[in-house]
């Protein structure tokens, strides 16, 4: 069976590879719903592990499509529509410099700067000195992107729905709660394979 791409799924004989820590309790949970009792259940995590990385990988792909859609209804690249959404997600009514969207939207803060340029010569978003520092900039939406956005709420609205169908409002929190702690771990993760401690 072949292993997702820059994914090494690790086959030790150890069961307990996280022995002792917290990522070793989640680990055994994925197993069954039950303390693991012999090596039999082995196959069972790495199966789990391989079907969420596939699942995580095909989300992914398909809110790539959903965001080119939005997008292309405003003559916006995909890029320019993230950056606008980052925007809109972190102005608490100062503004927004380029370094916190960029680490948002993990990209780089001169390809923040160049499209949000872009967007300001269409009207999408302001751009001032920051009050604290004119060296900086602050940015935030117009009111000719928020009328634009605001159009597309009935269909954003019934493409939640579509997409969160058989979730209650329960079942979301707890899996959002989930996955905040997996992106936490991943990052972590990252960080030791990039560095050579995995």
């Amino acid at each position: 069976m072949a292993a997702m791409p820059g994914v090494a799924f690790h086959k030790a004989e150890n069961p307990d590879i996280c022995r002792g820590s917290h990522a070793a309790a989640a680990i055994r949970g994925l197993w069954a719903f039950g303390e693991i009792t012999n090596m039999a259940e082995k196959p069972i995590i790495d199966r789990a592990v391989r079907d969420f990385i596939w699942n995580v990988v095909e989300i992914h792909s398909q809110l790539e499509e959903i965001h080119k859609s939005w997008a292309e209804l405003l003559g916006l690249t995909e890029p320019q529509w993230l950056i606008l959404m980052a925007i809109d997600e972190l102005d608490e009514g100062r503004g927004v410099s380029g370094i916190a969207v960029a680490s948002k939207l993990r990209i780089h803060p001169a390809f923040v700067t160049n499209q949000t340029k872009k967007l300001e010569t269409m009207e999408f978003l302001a751009r001032e000195p920051s009050p604290d520092d004119a060296r900086f900039i602050q940015m935030s939406l117009t009111e000719k992107a928020r009328a634009e956005i605001s159009k597309l709420s009935t269909k954003r609205e019934a493409l939640n729905c579509t997409l969160l169908e058989g979730l209650d409002g329960a079942s979301l929190d707890y899996l959002n709660k989930r996955l905040t702690l997996i992106a936490k771990n991943s990052r972590l993760a990252s960080q030791k394979l990039s560095i050579g401690v995995l």
